[in-house]
């Protein structure tokens, strides 16, 4: 995605993109330990055996893939396998390494059984990739050393180490690195009843009042996501520190989350666009992603990966071979009547 396009995602209060005050918050907030991970109950019981097994074996934990959204925990989840393990963890990510040289580096600097996280891994060069091949399987790199008729190959041996990948386009990995990953684990969106859970955690945390109502308001308008959850604590703490008793009930998160645009569902208004477009311009779809982007002026791939899934999920868009449709829900929440004027439906 163009950094233009990543700039606009990170300015919505509802995306799941990490925006960049979040960091240190979230910091804050992470949990450090497998039982304290909320949700995720498969992902979480495959993860417990590994590792105990890992450790009883005394040998680095499978290489692990978590694919899934953005928000959901993944950088998260990498943290807590090296405190589980109890070894270091370095992180990078994909476009951040660009040439040969800083890979090698990475890999050789690498401690026994110690936890490399590589986000956003479907970004990795291809050349770069290959190099991945020989350290995931048999943790070896070669080294191609001078060139033309001179050069020579030098291996260099890698220290046994646990490669944890994230990614939120799991289908744009090749098939020779998703083979190198013993645990392939998909991450899934919240349910309201463990966001009102996190919610009261961070809550607590961080020394805010709120009630039960208030948790419940919030947690059924985070989209199903974590990081968006505690981004709208932040700011409804805010909206009860000035303009409220400093205590978060049910009136003040709506009263403030009216203000900050975001409805009962979540939406703001670029989802609202989004599905007002497909009803009222094209007449309920289907309507092609492309056409559908230069309507609204969006990187199709924006709309793939950070408006669609969400708006997929609860049942409100339908992706057909034909192009995107706006389902009953859609018109039910717009209070406009379902049906096409040419009498299709």
């Amino acid at each position: 995605m163009a950094a233009a396009d990543k700039a606009l995602t990170r300015e919505r209060l509802v995306s799941a993109v990490q925006a960049e005050d979040d960091a240190s918050f979230e910091l804050k907030l992470r949990p450090r330990l497998l039982r304290e991970f909320i949700g995720q109950n498969k992902v979480k019981e495959n993860l417990s055996v590994a590792i105990e097994a890992a450790r009883s074996r005394g040998e680095a934990l499978d290489h692990v893939l978590l694919s899934g959204p953005p928000g959901l925990g993944k950088t998260t989840l990498a943290t807590i396998i090296a405190n589980e393990m109890s070894v270091p963890c370095q992180q990078t990510a994909g476009p951040a390494i660009q040439i040969k040289g800083d890979l090698t580096a990475v890999l050789t600097n690498l401690t026994e059984r110690q936890v490399l996280f590589f986000d956003e891994v479907h970004r990795l060069q291809p050349a770069l990739e290959e190099i991945l091949y020989s350290a995931l399987e048999d943790y070896k790199l070669d080294i191609i050393i001078g060139q033309g008729p001179s050069a020579r190959t030098h291996t260099i041996d890698v220290s046994p180490f646990t490669f944890v990948a994230a990614t939120t386009r799991a289908g744009l990995l090749s098939a020779p690195l998703r083979s190198r990953f013993g645990i392939l684990l998909r991450l899934e969106f919240y349910n309201t009843d463990e966001l009102k859970f996190i919610i009261e955690r961070s809550a607590e945390i961080l020394g805010v009042q709120i009630d039960d109502e208030g948790a419940q308001e919030l947690a059924g308008r985070a989209r199903g996501t974590p990081r968006i959850a505690n981004r709208l604590l932040r700011r409804v703490r805010d909206f009860a520190q000035v303009r409220g008793q400093g205590r978060i009930d049910k009136a003040t998160a709506q009263a403030a989350l009216e203000m900050l645009e975001v409805d009962k569902h979540g939406f703001d208004e670029i989802d609202r666009r989004l599905l007002l477009t497909i009803i009222q311009k094209y007449n309920g779809g289907p309507v092609g992603l492309g056409t559908l982007a230069a309507a609204l002026s969006e990187e199709t791939e924006a709309l793939e990966e950070i408006y669609e899934p969400f708006l997929m999920q609860i049942g409100f868009l339908d992706r057909t071979p034909r192009g995107r449709m706006a389902t009953r829900l859609a018109y039910e929440h717009f209070g406009i009547r379902y049906g096409r004027q040419d009498g299709l439906f």
